[in-house]
């Protein structure tokens, strides 16, 4: 079964956050050259751990601060009894203060330094110490030739710090920018290194506080908390005495004509995930089936608003949109649920129809849109979502009052009230049909067991991606009722059924 060790901080700051801290770690009493020399040394621990037998190193190197840890890797390197050689991109005389400092100190102990070109040649293990935190615009020539060499080469990579060319607050590709097997990150962890392009970049990661003081880091502000088992709410136990009523009534509205499997799924997710009671609000054609497969679920088809309305009155949350269709039944539907103060949670074509102003979302409730359906909800392109992924689901939570999860590789959730929360983990094997329809049952279920929006969302997300990681096996097959089983074992071991 999975495990839940997890050695990386919980906050995630901007590049400037952490750029702020190292000034406060300086100004503190720590010289600029004592962290980069720990820097150096923390990358050149990894650099072996991974590849201990490699015996030759290419580093590319820039004109900044992250240079200067290349500079040093280069020089332990050296050292060690490594074939060395740094490769200058932009003039290596034009560092200046600590980062001059590193070049001087490799040079001394001879590390061959010439200038990059076209025709240079990489061997060995390709360290990347060329751009780091502080890029804003794409990556301009000749860094991005060099990247471009680089991922062509086919030799293993290591990025000091963030892989050039990953903007460090939102984890786009600027441009171009190099695919590491290994990142070593220091000080702070940065949020672009876990969402949009970055996943894709980085590689294994590995976090070094270069032995900041803690005192410091405690009072650095962060932009957002990473989803891990040490930051995430907890269901109570349950009492010996428990009984169905105390963990809440779910209603599943959805499948139209051809679409009942997806609140079935929904539906089904919900019942194992602990809600008391679960029903099922379908179509007339639909609940034979649906019988069939879990009994346990109250199955009623419904033809009409009317129809559905009462069964709406009786539930506590109601999970709207999986299979809910866009034509007149679906919009029907939903017109009745925007209109109830249950809790909701709102899931594919309901966000659609939110999209298009058929209905108004009641306050307090949830979304789930991937890039897409974000993007309609905005009114803007998915390129311009995925370029500032934080800023969109953070517009979207301000825009309609809701607890927001922005779906994709680094998922993010967030509240009205600016809290922002990033999920990790996951497997692309989850990229197929009906994911969203049961991670939409999981946060209805722990919504009717009594937790709060934010953390119902915040669970349920990593729950469904950490049981989508324990099922993984290569890279596809993975039906999405496969994950049903598995998240009520991870949510036992995560949250001890009695007390």
């Amino acid at each position: 079964m999975l495990s839940y060790r997890d050695d990386l901080p919980i906050s995630l700051h901007s590049a400037a956050q952490v750029r702020d801290l190292d000034a406060r770690l300086i100004a503190a009493g720590t010289p600029g050259l004592e962290l980069m020399q720990r820097a150096a040394h923390a990358t050149w621990r990894a650099l072996r751990r991974r590849w201990p037998e490699a015996g030759s190193l290419s580093v590319l190197a820039g004109r900044g601060n992250n240079a200067g840890d290349g500079y040093l890797v280069a020089a332990l390197a050296q050292r060690a009894g490594w074939q060395v050689k740094v490769l200058a991109v932009g003039a290596a005389d034009a560092l200046t203060g600590d980062a001059a400092l590193a070049r001087d100190e490799a040079a001394a102990v001879g590390v061959t330094i010439q200038p990059w070109s076209e025709c240079a040649v990489l061997e060995g293990v390709v360290v990347d110490a060329l751009l780091g935190t502080g890029l804003s615009g794409d990556v301009r020539e000749p860094y991005a030739q060099a990247i471009r060499l680089l991922n062509a080469s086919g030799l293993p990579v290591l990025a000091v710090d963030i892989p050039s060319g990953v903007c460090a607050d939102t984890g786009r590709v600027l441009g171009v920018a190099v695919r590491a097997d290994l990142t070593v990150t220091f000080i702070g962890l940065k949020l672009g290194l876990f969402t949009a392009d970055a996943p894709s970049q980085v590689g294994e990661l590995v976090f070094d506080d270069l032995q900041a003081d803690p005192a410091l880091v405690a009072v650095t502000p962060r932009i957002a908390e990473r989803m891990a088992a040490g930051s995430l709410r907890r269901l109570a136990p349950r009492p010996r005495t428990a009984h169905k009523g105390q963990f809440g009534h779910l209603l599943v509205v959805g499948g139209d004509r051809g679409l009942g499997g997806a609140a079935l799924l929904a539906a089904e997710s919900a019942l194992r995930s602990g809600a008391g009671l679960v029903s099922l609000a379908t179509r007339p054609e639909h609940v034979m089936a649906a019988l069939s497969r879990r009994p346990e679920v109250m199955c009623t088809g419904v033809s009409s608003a009317n129809q559905l309305l009462a069964l709406a009155d009786r539930a506590d949350v109601v999970v709207a949109g999986p299979g809910l269709g866009q034509d007149a039944w679906g919009r029907s539907l939903l017109s009745v649920l925007a209109g109830l103060e249950s809790f909701q949670v709102w899931d594919a074509d309901a966000l659609n129809l939110l999209a298009g102003e058929h209905v108004c979302l009641p306050a307090g409730s949830v979304i789930t849109p991937h890039p897409g359906e974000a993007a309609r909800l905005l009114g803007i392109s998915t390129a311009e979502v995925q370029v500032d992924r934080p800023r969109a689901v953070l517009a979207l939570a301000q825009k309609f009052d809701a607890v927001v999860l922005l779906k994709g590789a680094g998922s993010l959730v967030a509240a009205p009230d600016g809290r922002l929360a990033l999920c990790d983990r996951g497997h692309p094997v989850m990229a197929g049909a009906g994911f969203g329809d049961v991670l939409a049952g999981l946060i209805g279920a722990l919504l009717a067991q009594g937790m709060d929006a934010y953390s119902a969302t915040c669970l349920a997300v990593w729950l469904h991606a950490c049981a989508g990681e324990s099922l993984a096996r290569g890279g596809r097959g993975l039906a999405a009722s496969d994950l049903i089983p598995t998240i009520r074992q991870l949510l036992e071991e995560f949250a001890p059924c009695l007390k």
